[in-house]
């Protein structure tokens, strides 16, 4: 089943997203790229892709197949963040 950014967001789709947002993420070049966080790879590929595949998270520059590449935050996946936020009592 394909994600959508109008589904609800997991907590490891979050936990993922707040780490990226950080600037220490990269994804490979291909098909299905991967995330590498603080030069590792995540732990949750499948997660990864669906949050590229919605347009959550994506590189900052084309990228040859494996080759790694900045990864950013799109605004779709602040805007996806901030909603999924808890609220703050």
């Amino acid at each position: 089943m394909e994600r959508t950014t109008c589904d609800p967001l997991t907590g490891r789709d979050r936990a993922i997203l707040r780490a990226v947002a950080t600037g220490t993420a990269e994804l490979t070049g291909g098909a299905e790229p991967d995330l590498l966080l603080d030069g590792r790879y995540c732990c949750d590929q499948e997660a990864a892709h669906r949050l590229a595949r919605a347009g959550l998270i994506a590189p900052t520059a084309v990228r040859p197949v494996g080759q790694r590449v900045a990864a950013v935050v799109t605004a779709a996946g602040l805007r996806a963040l901030r909603a999924a936020a808890p609220a703050a009592a």
